[in-house]
């Protein structure tokens, strides 16, 4: 998504940059694992098919995707370079032709010395509150592995409802509507986070 390739969001333990083709390498990386390709229910791709994968998602309009940056890594090292920073990375598909108010929201700690320090619940904070604020959307779903507790039980902190179980796909869905209340409390988590112009989003190549 074009939207946000301009954008950094700061938050106290993560940042949210845009993916860029500097992040596809360690990406690829991470993507070998077997463990993150059955949390993901995803295939294993090449590190062309990465690259192009990068590029589809920048373009494409029902995807919005920020790389998660380890803050405290980022911060302490002045000049460090992104891709030594990843944690993992946080996304919303906008795929209800329907409903243009929905979004599906994913996240992965995928490095695990990253994992269990809260950096994916501030980045699902982060990026809801985007979702609401610059996408106008008002009702969030997650669609987690049956087996991924951790995810589950993280999802269900932030006020999301179990809402469907799918036995062939061995997932439940959970889903948050934004009503007023719950939109406050959002903004309320979300106060601190500062959103910049990202170095060289404009110089990302097409």
């Amino acid at each position: 998504m074009r939207l946000n390739q301009n954008t950094l969001l700061l938050g106290k333990k993560v940042v949210l940059v845009p993916y860029t083709s500097e992040h596809v390498p360690r990406y690829h990386e991470w993507m070998k694992s077997e463990e993150l390709q059955r949390l993901t229910a995803s295939e294993p791709l090449t590190l062309e098919q990465e690259y192009a994968m990068q590029h589809s998602w920048r373009e494409d309009a029902d995807k919005c995707t920020f790389i998660v940056l380890d803050a405290q890594k980022w911060q302490a090292q002045p000049g460090v370079t992104e891709e030594s920073c990843m944690a993992g990375d946080v996304n919303l598909f906008l795929t209800d032709l329907e409903d243009p108010t929905v979004g599906e929201i994913e996240v992965m700690i995928a490095e695990p010395s990253c994992r269990g320090r809260g950096l994916g619940t501030e980045a699902v904070l982060m990026m809801l509150s985007y979702g609401v604020t610059k996408l106008g959307l008002t009702k969030f779903e997650a669609k987690i592995g049956q087996g991924n507790e951790p995810s589950i039980r993280m999802f269900q902190k932030l006020h999301f409802e179990q809402v469907a179980v799918s036995s062939i796909f061995q997932e439940v869905t959970l889903r948050l509507i934004m009503n007023e209340p719950v939109q406050q409390w959002l903004l309320e988590q979300t106060s601190h986070v500062e959103e910049q112009p990202y170095r060289d989003g404009s110089a990302e190549p097409c």
